[in-house]
């Protein structure tokens, strides 16, 4: 057998085995596309009735006049012109503004130097990661609660410890001077367990040639935390600040209630507090949907503008 015809039926060969793997492949393929497909299914539906037909039922809304017993007028753009103008909208933005700026920081910085502490081979280190932890796992209405009792004026724990001190009695929840700072203070107290277990798992990602390669370069700890970890925590560090922008905005309802209901002198009354006034208590169902309309795209703006400027938390520069 010649060597052209050696050639020529191991080409053939191939061909075939090609032509034979490809339908194959083909099928693997689309029994992939169709497990992704049915493992998405639920979550995908349970996003659509419980998230995205709610959001778009509240932009309808907020163009109607209703009262919740059954008066339903389209006024246009009147709850929105109302919004402009209703000052107490804007001092609720304010607050909300303020919560914000001393929660969120807050929630980072104590967040990451727990993890960083909890990260360290200390005694009983599972135990003092489950006591921080525990806090988040339980009811707000219950932290809320079991704060409100400790902060009582005269009876409450933190009063009779201030009073064996010699210092004079503070109504942290009754004084507008300290009852926002109060409420950020117990919202980082909840929160910092959950974001101490993110900032955690992102640490547990570095590798740990890094830092031996830092230490026989001479590095002491805080350049190692400079030029390491902080760099290479920039994906977590973008989960983290986003997702605490959003649970602070929407997630206060509950804390504000049970503390202080909105007050003293309406100094605790966040946005999501006023959306739920204007909607169970008064009875303004449209003006409300309009105020939670312009909440989620606030949110959603200030989602793609951290995307944006941070990349995502991606370290490439391109």
């Amino acid at each position: 057998m010649s060597a052209f015809t050696v050639s020529r039926t191991a080409g053939r060969a191939r061909v075939g085995s090609a032509r034979t793997s490809t339908p194959g492949k083909a099928a693997q393929e689309r029994r992939q596309r169709r497990a992704a497909f049915w493992f998405l299914l639920p979550d995908s539906l349970g996003l659509l009735v419980f998230v995205v037909v709610p959001m778009i039922l509240a932009v309808v809304l907020g163009f109607f006049r209703m009262d919740g017993l059954g008066s339903f007028e389209f006024i246009g753009l009147g709850n929105y012109a109302r919004m402009a103008g209703d000052p107490q909208f804007w001092s609720s933005v304010r607050i909300t503004l303020l919560y914000l700026i001393g929660v969120v920081p807050a929630i980072f910085v104590v967040g990451l130097a727990l993890a960083l502490l909890v990260q360290q081979r200390i005694p009983f280190v599972g135990a003092i990661r489950s006591a921080l932890f525990v806090p988040y796992v339980i009811s707000l209405v219950v932290v809320a609660m079991v704060w409100e009792f400790m902060l009582s004026e005269r009876t409450g724990v933190v009063s009779r410890l201030l009073g064996a001190l010699g210092m004079n009695d503070l109504a942290f929840l009754g004084e507008p001077s300290l009852a926002l700072g109060t409420v950020v203070v117990i919202t980082v107290w909840f929160q910092m367990g959950y974001y101490m277990v993110i900032f955690l798992a992102g640490l547990q990602d570095i590798p740990g040639e890094y830092y031996e390669a830092a230490r026989i370069d001479g590095a002491n700890a805080w350049q190692r935390f400079r030029t390491i970890t902080l760099p290479l925590l920039r994906p977590t560090s973008f989960f983290v600040v986003v997702t605490a922008t959003v649970s602070v905005i929407t997630g206060g309802l509950d804390l504000v209630f049970v503390l202080t209901g909105g007050g003293p002198a309406g100094s605790t009354t966040l946005l999501i507090f006023y959306v739920y006034e204007q909607a169970f208590l008064f009875g303004e169902l449209g003006y409300a949907a309009a105020i939670g309309s312009v909440l989620v795209v606030v949110l959603l703006a200030w989602s793609a503008l951290m995307f944006a400027v941070t990349r995502g938390g991606r370290f490439d520069n391109d």
